[in-house]
């Protein structure tokens, strides 16, 4: 079982950026990060395949937000800048045990982390 552990969060002013790790215990495969804001469900931000080459962004955040990995440390990144109070939620990392193709379903992730709370103010 491989864990995941989330760091970076905090309150931040809009248009200010905020960058967030999400440490691997493990070997994982595509990585991504959900939010879920209070009432609603969670969503989908971004996620990277396994080699790094290859990202994916929900339209939101598209320009602003952005997903990179580090093999050799098994961490995942999430940069965020020009911040909104729509960004407010907790954001959760995520992690696929096996190869396959992109998805942006909550439900095909293995692994997932505590969460870390981002609060945007206006």
């Amino acid at each position: 079982q491989v864990q995941l552990v989330e760091s970076g969060g905090g309150l931040v002013q809009a248009g200010g950026s905020l960058s967030l790790s999400c440490a691997a215990s493990g070997r994982t495969y595509t990585m991504g990060w959900f939010r879920q804001a209070p009432g609603k469900e969670r969503e989908f931000v971004a996620a990277i395949m396994w080699l790094g080459r290859n990202t994916y962004y929900t339209d939101s955040v598209k320009g602003r937000f952005t997903i990179s990995r580090d093999n050799a440390k098994n961490t995942v990144y999430l940069q965020m800048n020009s911040l909104k109070p729509e960004d407010t939620a907790i954001y959760y990392c995520a992690a696929e045990s096996r190869i396959s193709p992109y998805t942006d379903s909550p439900g095909e992730y293995d692994y997932w982390g505590q969460g870390t709370q981002v609060t945007v103010s206006s």
